[in-house]
């Protein structure tokens, strides 16, 4: 009767052995890093500094691979074939994630169902910068030319960031400013200092230089409140007839769909603990980049409600792939 007693008191922990033996191993290899952009701009920095400090946790060496081109679909649609062991990690974007599948229509995957949310990663302050030899000061003013005649406003490519604010300001602004898109934050720099495009907007850690020098003048952030990293701009929904207008350019880190709950966890607690690394803040801030660590169900929160918001921004804009 005894022994009996002792093996009903041990079933639990005997049928519970099976699924802890299932638990997979993680990490066994080396983790790749996917990136959907050419290395030196924000989400590649981001990448580097998150890279290292995943190793250190994990104990396997993390690689971060460029796959540039197409907004970010290429990168991401490599992360969707992965296995979902863990082993392979996508820093995600605006682009990628929140606008591409309105903007191209035909993805052969879903971001929203085929990708695991691990945590969000950063965002970063972008701002809109007009060259010096304009004489518009103040959001105001470039509101004013805009209703005058239509004005050029450049950013580093279709879809991304700088594409949704200049498509947000000319709807709410009711003005019909002319997108002009470059492949990349340097070529659109060096028209806007010459004095070739009118408005920019664009990665503040880009322009900051450029300002300091005196070659452009930025005027405000494109985010509904004024950011810790540029403290000295206003945000564009302070101007009298831009209420509302909020454009927060982010990353987030993902995984592809199926990622077992264990290692979803594990990733966060490494990923969120490397954000919070005061030496990480303080290299991201100086980049014009703002850590924003969270839960998975945070981070996957937030890409729906992106989503939602700017699917129709880009159908109303008439926006095409390059």
């Amino acid at each position: 009767m005894t022994n009996r007693r002792h093996i009903i008191a041990a079933l639990p922990a005997l049928l519970a052995a099976p699924a802890l033996r299932a638990q997979p191993a993680f990490p066994t290899r080396t983790i790749r890093l996917l990136v959907g952009f050419a290395p030196g701009g924000t989400t590649d920095v981001a990448a580097r500094l998150l890279a290292p400090r995943l190793q250190a946790a994990l104990g396997q060496s993390v690689v971060v691979e460029n796959r540039p081109g197409a907004g970010g679909n290429i990168a991401t649609e490599a992360a969707v074939r992965s296995p979902a062991d863990g082993h392979t990690l996508l820093l995600g974007t605006i682009g990628g994630l929140a606008v591409n599948p309105t903007l191209y229509g035909n993805l052969p995957f879903d971001p929203q169902n085929d990708l695991t949310a691990i945590t969000r990663v950063a965002m970063i302050v972008n701002v809109l910068a007009v060259p010096s030899d304009r004489p518009w000061r103040s959001v105001a003013e470039v509101v004013t030319a805009s209703r005058a005649n239509s004005l050029t406003f450049g950013t580093s490519g279709v879809g991304g960031a700088g594409h949704l604010a200049g498509e947000q300001f000319n709807a709410i602004a009711g003005v019909r400013n002319t997108h002009v898109p470059y492949r990349g934050g340097g070529p659109l720099i060096a028209d806007l200092i010459t004095g070739k495009m009118d408005i920019a907007f664009t990665p503040f850690s880009g322009a900051r230089p450029h300002a300091e020098s005196g070659r452009v003048r930025l005027l405000a952030v494109t985010t509904a409140a004024r950011s810790p990293l540029a403290p000295e701009l206003p945000p564009m929904a302070e101007t009298p007839g831009l209420t509302g207008f909020d454009m927060a350019d982010w990353s987030t880190l993902m995984a592809p769909r199926g990622l077992p709950a264990p290692i979803v966890a594990t990733l966060n607690r490494a990923a969120t603990a490397a954000l919070a690394e005061p030496e990480v803040v303080q290299a991201l801030a100086q980049r014009g980049i703002q850590a924003t660590p969270s839960s998975p169900e945070d981070c996957a929160a937030f890409i729906r409600s992106e989503a939602a918001k700017w699917a129709p921004v880009v159908r109303a804009s008439g926006a095409t792939p390059d």
